[in-house]
């Protein structure tokens, strides 16, 4: 064949083939790489520990709520609903600015002690964007913001560090990194999201799949205990009731921060390979 024969087109290379990427063959490439680009990004920003808050996208600020109150009284249909919505508004944003007086106090004190211990949140509304916020509110805090795509769109809140900022489309990936990075969880009121991201943690706490003691607090006792009776449980023998020592209750920022503070402090002594 002469040297200057028609030589063949050259094909896509795989990785480079979208088509190929997004279909049902690419999965196990698109799971793989939501594993190691957040693992990338956080060994460049050398983060290693976390303190994670989990908790509702639907609660709102205490401004917002009143803004939602300012508004139903001025409704001319629905009123009566409309203010009874404001009002169960009003009472839950209790938990969003806890979340932000919390956030803030763990960030300066890591920050105080030459700590490494970054917030880190769903990264969406609500409790998440309280986390971020209280954060964002200490000079040099940063925080880290693990959102997830959803049909009905959550956005990432304004308050995430922008190099720390990650998108998930996968939940158990989203998961994975919740809790491989978290030295200590909070807990704050929530919905099905917020139920599976405790469940499955305690999960892993109770059956020792995780090398490490992870502080457990479930902020706000009057909800959660309402909500699931721990104590039958442990009565009917579906948990032990040694299990019921493997979270605590708080009620206010500064009990939980006196909790997870005192028993980080603690852990650090004892493995300080680990806990930096």
């Amino acid at each position: 064949m002469s040297e200057h024969a028609h030589k063949g087109h050259k094909p896509q290379k795989a990785y480079e083939n979208d088509a190929f990427m997004n279909s049902s063959d690419g999965r196990l490439l698109r799971i793989m790489a939501e594993m190691l680009e957040p693992q990338h990004r956080f060994r460049r920003q050398k983060i290693r520990d976390s303190v994670a808050f989990f908790g509702s996208a639907r609660i709102k600020s205490a401004a917002a709520a009143q803004t939602m109150m300012h508004e139903a009284n001025q409704a001319k249909r629905n009123k009566a609903e409309k203010v009874l919505a404001a009002q169960r508004a009003l009472d839950m944003s209790q938990y969003y600015e806890g979340a932000v007086e919390l956030a803030q106090m763990l960030t300066r004190w890591s920050i105080e002690k030459n700590f490494d211990y970054y917030i880190c949140s769903g990264g969406g509304p609500g409790i998440m964007e309280a986390a971020n916020r209280g954060a964002s509110l200490v000079e040099g805090g940063r925080s880290i913001g693990l959102n997830i795509s959803l049909p009905f769109e959550q956005y990432p809140n304004p308050y995430i560090s922008e190099e720390l900022n990650i998108e998930f489309n996968y939940f158990f990936i989203r998961k994975f990194w919740f809790a491989y990075l978290a030295k200590a969880i909070v807990v704050f009121p929530g919905g099905f999201g917020t139920m599976d991201e405790f469940f499955e943690v305690i999960t892993l706490i109770q059956t020792r799949k995780t090398s490490k003691q992870i502080p457990m607090i479930l902020y706000g006792s009057g909800f959660w205990k309402k909500l699931i009776n721990f104590d039958f449980m442990a009565e009917t023998g579906m948990i032990s009731p040694d299990d019921l020592k493997l979270f605590q209750f708080a009620d206010t920022p500064l009990e939980a921060f006196n909790m997870i503070t005192v028993e980080l402090e603690r852990l650090r002594k004892l493995h300080p390979n680990y806990y930096r």
